[in-house]
C-alpha cells in the first residue's frame, strides 16, 4: 500500500487524500466535518507532525517572518503550483514542523476566513522533490474543487457529496465527479470515510478504477488523487480504462485542464 493523506478539513478529521505520498489536502470546512483539509499519511494513522513555525501570507506572496531555506522552498514551489494570484488571495497562513516520525506530510485547513487557507508542511520530507511536486498538485486540487463556491455550507443534510461543513452544490465539479466515477458502486465506502483498510478492501475489489490505493478512500481523494496523477504522471497506460475516463474529465474543464499544461511546463515536465 503506497503512503496517502487524509483530509482535515476545518472542524476535524475529515476526508481528503492523495495519489503520491506526501501532501494533505483539504480546506477549511472539512469532508467529514470540514470540507478543506487534509494530511497524508500511510497505512497506520499516526498523530499529525506539529507544527512549529508559523508565517503570514503577504500580499505580494512573501512570507513574515522570512523563512527557512527549507520553509522557503517548499512555498517556492506551491508558488509556482497554484501561481502566485492564487496562494496570495486563498492561502492567509504557512506552517511548518519537522518530524520524521510523522506519516502526515503536508495538509491544508480553514483559515480563520473559511474561504480562505491554512497550508501546512512536514519539513522532514522536503527533499524528495517527485513526492514534493505531487503532493503540492494534490493539495492544489482539493483547495480548487473544495472553494467556498463549491458548497452550501450551511446545510446539515446532503443529497450531495458532504463537504465537511456543508454540502457540495449539485454543479461542482467534485459532486459532477462524484456521481459520474462513484454512484455506481454498491459497496464504495462512507461518503467521509477516511479509514485506510476499509479503502484498501475497497481498492482491492476495483483495483483497475483507481490511481493507487489512496484514491480509494473517498470520491474526494480520488478526485486530488487522480487529479494529481493526470498532471504529473500522464503516460501510465489507461487505454479504455476507468482511469481513462477521469483523466478525461479533467481535461475537459479548463480550469483543470489548463492548470496541468501550466504546471508541466512550469516544472519542465514535457
Amino acid at each position: 500500500m503506497r503512503p496517502r493523506w487524509i483530509a482535515l478539513l476545518s472542524a476535524s478529521i475529515a476526508v481528503l487524500v492523495g495519489v503520491m505520498a506526501w501532501v494533505a489536502i483539504g480546506a477549511g470546512i472539512g469532508v467529514g466535518t470540514g470540507i478543506l483539509a487534509t494530511t497524508r499519511n500511510s497505512t497506520e494513522a499516526s498523530p499529525d507532525f506539529t507544527t512549529t513555525d508559523v508565517f503570514t501570507v503577504t500580499a505580494d506572496g512573501t512570507l513574515t517572518p522570512h523563512p527557512d531555506s527549507r520553509a522557503g522552498l517548499v512555498w517556492e514551489h506551491l508558488l509556482r503550483v497554484t501561481t502566485p494570484a492564487f496562494a496570495t488571495s486563498m492561502i492567509t497562513q504557512y506552517e511548518t514542523g519537522d518530524d520524521p516520525d510523522s506519516d502526515t506530510l503536508a495538509y491544508v485547513t480553514s483559515a480563520a476566513d473559511p474561504s480562505k487557507w491554512v497550508f501546512a508542511t512536514n519539513l522532514a520530507y522536503v527533499d524528495d522533490a517527485d513526492l514534493l511536486l505531487s503532493t503540492l498538485v494534490h493539495e492544489y486540487a482539493h483547495m480548487l474543487s473544495l472553494g467556498a463556491d463549491d458548497t452550501d455550507a450551511t446545510a446539515t443534510e446532503c443529497d450531495t457529496e458532504w463537504a465537511g461543513a456543508g454540502c457540495l452544490l449539485p454543479d461542482a465539479d467534485l459532486e459532477r465527479f462524484a456521481k459520474q466515477f462513484w454512484a455506481d458502486y454498491t459497496d464504495a465506502p462512507a461518503r467521509d470515510n477516511v479509514d485506510v483498510d476499509v479503502a484498501w478492501d475497497f481498492y482491492q475489489a476495483h483495483e483497475e478504477d483507481f490511481v493507487d490505493d489512496y484514491a480509494a478512500t473517498n470520491a474526494s481523494e480520488d478526485f486530488a488523487e487522480t487529479f494529481a496523477a493526470y498532471v504529473v504522471e500522464p503516460g501510465t497506460d489507461t487505454t479504455d480504462s476507468v482511469i481513462a475516463e477521469k483523466f478525461a474529465f479533467f481535461a475537459a474543464l479548463p480550469e483543470y485542464a489548463g492548470a496541468r499544461e501550466r504546471i508541466r511546463a512550469e516544472f519542465g515536465l514535457d
